[in-house]
């Protein structure tokens, strides 16, 4: 299973229409996570012709983005991985262990808010679940390039996790 992860897109004001480093990561998904900040539903129509999409509901979405399907976290099996998504995960200090006490059945939690991309393994944090953020492909603040994410995922395991820039 390949996934595409995306967040904190900021349609229109940073995100006037897909980008041509996003859609070249989407063309090999199987499946698409956007952990919020969406901002206008017509951004999960784009990703949607792509492969099916799961989505967050960030701090700046509203009812459109709701009624597209957006809920306040997310939890699934993706190729027998258990995966958790919320926007905001909260401070930096501790996020870990508060992702697995909020998640506690996830092998993975993808979060975004930030729009700083991150990927902290389980066995670099002492707590058993991987924590991932793919940055923001349209809004950097601070960052060198945009950023999307990129797993892939086989027999309940994560084989590759990777933050991809973006132009």
């Amino acid at each position: 299973m390949r996934v595409a992860v995306v967040s904190d897109t900021h349609a229109p004001r940073h995100w006037k229409g897909l980008p041509p480093g996003v859609a070249a990561v989407l063309a090999d998904a199987d499946l698409v996570l956007h952990a919020g900040d969406v901002c206008v539903p017509s951004v999960l129509d784009e990703l949607a012709a792509f492969a099916p999409v799961h989505v967050v509901a960030g701090n700046n979405d509203g009812p459109e983005v709701a009624a597209w399907g957006a809920t306040p976290t997310w939890e699934g099996e993706v190729g027998g991985l258990r995966v958790a998504m919320i926007h905001d995960s909260g401070p930096a200090a501790g996020r870990p262990a508060r992702m697995h006490r909020r998640f506690p059945t996830a092998d993975l939690v993808v979060f975004g808010h930030s729009h700083i991309p991150m990927d902290v393994p389980a066995e670099s944090s002492g707590v058993p679940v991987r924590i991932f953020n793919p940055g923001s492909p349209t809004d950097r603040r601070r960052q060198p390039h945009g950023t999307v994410g990129w797993l892939e995922i086989a027999d309940g395991r994560l084989v590759t996790a990777r933050i991809v820039p973006v132009t």
